[in-house]
């Protein structure tokens, strides 16, 4: 390592840190309430390195604390993140990246103390939108993750000038003489939401037009719904003949894909109509759902989400293999609730080809009141079956 020659350049490195080539090495750190078991907390240590994975990262150490309660200034004890920044200077690791949402005070004592490495802290949320950011295909949900990403970052205006200066492009910021730096990063990240919330409008417009459009053409509209890694997207391209991303990743997709499902020899009633075949039902694959996710952030996504209240059925896919699958399962209900979807759903349990018979037994007996339909879509495994499901709770 060549020798830092002052502060501004530890700055300026640890904002760089993200955007280096080669592959970054990352420590993950959470604490553990004395009443809770171990096992639940690594569980959400692993899902964080899934997360580190699929921004193509490397996981060199874990470290879990046990604790009542969060330290007030570093999160960790002050003496637990010393052992943690001496391992990370022993490995060269140059992220540190906590599960829980971390204070703005918080983040900003533990940044400070990482800049003797060269190195930076984050916490999951920070992780959830370098990833989006990195996934993001259309304008639209750029601006959704840059309005995320500004309703996460503004309460942290410690240090946070030359950050936002290089992402959002600010050269010189009007101020005015009785302006303080840390008033005037407000006033302009509250302009940026409000310029956000403008363009958004324009795409909400665009998609009250279409489903107005499909209402008007008698266009049934199913959304598939799910905790992320569920494989929704493969689900939609095996029956639309749809080619969407599928990835076995956490966040593959991150806009919403619509497809047509044509179905051959059905009757569908809806109010005093009966259509009769051929029908094309619209299957839409909305974005990702997962756990502890902060309400500000689900709002961000609103426009997105909002689809999925005006459909005329849900299709919330479970991952059978996952041996969380009630805790998964109830996150997505949740969220569901949250933003108001209560229309009548089917319980889709894919990847039934990675259970043994035995699993499989298991699984239809713990859950029959959910009246499941098991499927591959993989494998192609009873994908008839759940199209007259669907015909049949479209009547």
């Amino acid at each position: 390592m060549t020798k830092v020659k002052s502060q501004r350049e530890l700055e300026q490195i640890q904002e760089k840190i993200e955007y280096q080539t080669w592959e970054l090495k990352v420590f993950i750190a959470d604490i553990i309430p004395t009443c809770c078991t171990r096992e639940n907390m690594e569980d959400r240590l692993v899902e964080l390195e899934n997360l580190v994975t699929t921004y193509w990262w490397l996981v060199i150490l874990k470290q879990i604390q046990k604790r009542w309660a969060p330290d007030y200034n570093t999160y960790i004890w002050s003496w637990k993140l010393d052992e943690i920044i001496s391992e990370m200077k022993e490995t060269w690791s140059s992220l540190l990246i906590f599960w829980d949402i971390l204070k703005p005070h918080q983040i900003y004592h533990v940044n400070e103390k990482l800049r003797t490495i060269w190195a930076k802290a984050w916490d999951r949320v920070d992780l959830i939108l370098k990833i989006f950011e990195k996934n993001a295909r259309t304008e639209e949900s750029r601006l959704q993750i840059e309005l995320a990403s500004i309703k996460h970052m503004g309460p942290r205006i410690f240090g946070m000038g030359m950050e936002l200066s290089r992402q959002w492009g600010w050269s010189k910021l009007a101020r005015w003489k009785w302006e303080t730096n840390t008033e005037i990063m407000k006033r302009h990240l509250r302009d940026m939401q409000f310029n956000i919330k403008k363009e958004l409008e324009k795409y909400e417009h665009v998609r009250e037009e279409h489903r107005k459009w499909r209402r008007k053409k008698w266009f049934f509209t199913v959304w598939i719904v799910g905790y992320t890694n569920a494989w929704k997207s493969s689900l939609l391209n095996t029956l639309t003949w749809k080619w969407v991303l599928s990835e076995d990743k956490l966040f593959a997709t991150l806009w919403t894909s619509v497809g047509k499902m044509h179905i051959e020899n059905s009757k569908i009633k809806w109010d005093d109509f009966i259509y009769e075949k051929p029908t094309e039902i619209l299957l839409n694959d909305t974005i990702w759902f997962i756990r502890d996710l902060p309400p500000d952030l689900i709002k961000a996504f609103a426009s997105t989400l909002e689809d999925s209240i005006e459909s005329d059925l849900l299709l919330h896919v479970v991952d059978t293999s996952d041996p969380k699958i009630d805790e998964k399962i109830q996150v997505v209900e949740n969220i569901l609730t949250s933003i108001n979807a209560n229309q009548s759903r089917l319980y889709i349990f894919n990847k039934i080809d990675l259970l043994t018979p035995e699993q499989l037994k298991d699984i239809k007996k713990r859950f029959k009141t959910y009246k499941p339909i098991f499927i591959s879509s993989f494998k192609k495994i009873w994908l008839e079956e759940l199209k007259k499901e669907i015909i049949k709770n479209l009547k």
